[in-house]
């Protein structure tokens, strides 16, 4: 099992603002794609995900943990934040590239933005494309 940042940016130059708050949960869950391809003739899984930080006390994000169950990946995007519901954002984007044995029974992908203390996260489930 094995995993590669291949990315990390910030995309946004302006602090990002949701103009309808009132459906969101905190954290906000990531945004994620995933797709198989072929990196020098290697089965290799390619997971996108944007991710949405405080921009008050923005960090980037860093791959925490990736966990293979199964037809299933669990990918968690940790961070620190303030507990408190943030006005502005900074958007990330980030990408990751992940090989195993078994890499091509994978079908779905849990991508988790998680607060590292105290521990929470929200998350997305994908279908993986091909």
């Amino acid at each position: 099992m094995n995993f590669k940042v291949t990315q990390i940016t910030r995309i946004n130059v302006e602090d990002f603002v949701f103009s309808d708050k009132s459906n969101l949960t905190f954290p906000i869950p990531p945004l994620a794609s995933a797709q198989f391809y072929r990196n020098q003739g290697v089965l290799t899984l390619k997971i996108c995900a944007t991710v949405y930080i405080n921009s008050k006390d923005s960090q980037n994000p860093v791959i925490g943990t990736l966990i293979e169950n199964d037809t299933n990946v669990e990918i968690y995007f940790d961070y620190n934040w303030d507990e408190s519901s943030p006005d502005t954002y900074d958007v990330w984007y980030v990408e990751v590239d992940y090989i195993s044995d078994t890499v091509n029974n994978i079908t779905t992908v849990k991508s988790y933005l998680r607060n590292i203390d105290p521990e929470t996260s929200r998350g997305t489930e994908v279908k993986v494309g091909t």
